[in-house]
């Protein structure tokens, strides 16, 4: 069965060359798996290390494609016009796989199922003190997510999303492609679209990835940002592709400023007590992440960087409600794009 992995990558110099080992060191027939490569328009090497890393290898076919910059969604797109496999998989760029992790999906795909995946455990980037404290604040639900697929799981379970999904060819078929006028949250958008469509995602344990952390703090804060400003944004479009789960830091905002306009006007309780209630929760999680793996004094500035990446969050969900909506010619380029996708899929 000849299967497509596709990786999009924009700037990703310094995390494609690990990735690209990995993909090299998988044990399903490499005549058997087709690479399509995307470049989003980056201004650093990542196309000559795209084009150079694979230049002897036994692949069935490596096609090096690129595109003036784009979000997410696009550069999917463009991937999924160039494929020839009968399963595709999305291998984020910030993402490391295991040698069986084509293999495995393979054969929970040829067990019957149409969509698959597995848990998504994060890395640090590098294993040291700092890198390993954003590690914890990234890990736990309080500080990152509660989707499922974050962990490894222990039994075949159905779940709404995927991280690094697995498709068979027909279910583009059917549904088309990314909904390119969204930005972060084009996947949560298109599995809807799946489900709704009557495909189950099947989350395995046979089936594992790892994801790598932003690097600092900065770059972890304005990614929460970005991801709550993209929740506030798709709100608008299509609500039945988020959960409650994603507007909790939006809510915990709204709080803060109307509690502290309310402590302006020297009615202080009710601010007191969301504080003293959130300042708790804070203590006991980071209580917890003492009494994990590799624990360092670092930990100490969990209890200020949990309430960092919430309010930026919330701010960036915030943000996204308040701003126009998407525009309508955007939206209907979108649906477009969605479409030839699906002609293409169709036809071939």
């Amino acid at each position: 069965m000849l299967v497509t992995l596709c990786v999009i990558a924009y700037n990703e110099q310094d995390s494609l060359p690990e990735l690209f080992k990995a993909i090299e060191n998988q044990v399903y027939d490499h005549k058997k798996i087709e690479l399509v490569l995307v470049d989003n328009g980056s201004t650093d090497s990542t196309k000559n290390i795209m084009e150079n890393f694979f230049k002897n290898s036994d692949f069935f076919d490596v096609r090096v494609i690129s595109r003036t910059r784009g979000n997410q969604a696009q550069g999917w797109n463009t991937a999924l016009l160039n494929t020839k496999g009968n399963i595709i998989i999305k291998v984020d760029a910030h993402a490391t796989i295991p040698e069986d992790f084509v293999k495995n999906n393979v054969e929970v795909m040829s067990e019957g199922e149409f969509v698959c995946g597995g848990g998504r455990p994060n890395l640090p980037v590098q294993d040291k003190p700092w890198d390993n404290t954003l590690l914890a604040a990234e890990e736990c639900m309080f500080g990152g997510s509660y989707a499922k697929y974050r962990n490894p799981q222990t039994k075949n379970e159905y779940i709404n999303s995927i991280f690094n999904g697995a498709y068979r060819r027909e279910v583009f078929a059917k549904v088309g492609g990314f909904n390119e006028a969204l930005g972060r949250t084009e996947d949560n958008e298109f599995h809807y679209r799946v489900t709704k469509a009557g495909y189950k995602i099947c989350c395995s344990p046979k089936i594992i990835s790892y994801q790598y952390i932003r690097s600092s703090l900065p770059k972890m804060i304005k990614q929460k940002y970005s991801n709550g400003y993209w929740i506030g944004l798709t709100a608008k479009v299509c609500p039945q592709c988020l959960s409650l789960f994603h507007f909790v830091p939006f809510a915990f905002v709204m709080a803060l400023l109307i509690l502290g306009a309310f402590a302006l006007c020297a009615v202080t309780l009710p601010l007191a007590v969301m504080l003293a209630a959130y300042l708790l929760f804070d203590c006991f999680i980071t209580f917890n992440a003492f009494r994990g793996g590799k624990v360092c004094v670092q930990f100490l500035c969990l209890p200020f960087i949990f309430p960092l990446l919430h309010i930026s969050y919330g701010i960036g969900t915030l943000v996204g409600i308040l701003h126009f909506p998407i525009r309508k010619d955007n939206l209907n380029s979108a649906k477009r794009r969605i479409r030839e996708v699906k002609h293409y899929y169709l036809e071939n």
